[in-house]
């Protein structure tokens, strides 16, 4: 597989023709998001073999909303079951033997992160005023989970559409985010501006105002950052694939 190496400025068109394709089809791409987020929670809170039976589907889950995002992108293809499930069927046992290298990929993490932290880190801390600690481990750790996610960013779609082995898919997976490291880096500061600083500036200053309308604009937040900010960040996971692999003009139009 041929990667593009793109333009820093990529990193934010991912993230606009997001909303441009979220605008295309509101109901299915939300609807499609969080049902991979209520599938992702169910699955973790399964005693015992939920947070080892999670990695193992997340690149089957991930796939379902790509073909989502696709079919929103072109009003020619309808939304059924079939379009949907596309890749799953051909590609079903290579995406399992994907979600057991992402499982072996989280245990790795969880692994190293355990021997940097000196134990499993607690939100507990949160209660006892420890705030700084807990998002200084979550910083390590997502530092540690880096190459993982870098990995396994674009491995399913490479999978399940384009007949990649799942070693193959990670390798090509990790070399292309590699290649756009720049267009990544203003990808997730652009997150981060838009998930955390903007919103965190906003519930400061109601605060300073009043306390009712801290409440308010917490709870308005929330359903923004759920029914736009997360469908808009899947649907730049399949763009970001389609820009760097298969030369989608996505920057033209945004």
């Amino acid at each position: 597989m041929q990667a593009h190496k793109l333009p820093a400025r990529h990193g934010i068109f991912w993230l606009i023709a997001g909303f441009r394709l979220l605008r295309s089809n509101p109901p299915l791409l939300t609807v499609l998001t969080l049902g991979y987020l209520f599938a992702v929670v169910f699955i973790n809170l399964l005693p015992v073999i939920g947070p080892f039976l999670l990695p193992l589907v997340l690149p089957v889950l991930a796939v379902i909303v790509a073909n989502g995002c696709r079919v929103a992108e072109n009003a020619r293809i309808p939304a059924t079951v079939e379009t949907l499930t596309r890749g799953l069927r051909e590609r079903g046992t290579p995406l399992l033997r994907l979600g057991g290298l992402h499982l072996l990929g989280s245990v790795t993490i969880l692994g190293i992160s355990m021997v940097v932290e000196g134990g499993p880190v607690s939100l507990a801390s949160l209660d006892q005023g420890k705030e700084d600690e807990v998002l200084a481990a979550m910083l390590r750790m997502l530092a540690i989970a880096t190459p993982a996610i870098m990995a396994f960013w674009f491995a399913p779609l490479l999978t399940a559409w384009d007949d990649v082995t799942p070693i193959k898919s990670v390798f090509f997976s990790f070399v292309a985010s590699w290649r756009n490291w720049r267009a990544f880096a203003a990808y997730g500061l652009a997150v981060a501006l838009g998930a955390v600083a903007i919103p965190g500036l906003l519930l400061i200053v109601a605060g300073l105002i009043s306390p009712f309308l801290l409440q308010v604009l917490s709870v308005a937040l929330r359903m923004v950052l759920v029914f736009v900010g997360a469908p808009v960040m899947m649907a730049s996971v399949y763009l970001s694939y389609q820009d760097v692999f298969h030369s989608a003009s996505i920057h033209e139009e945004a």
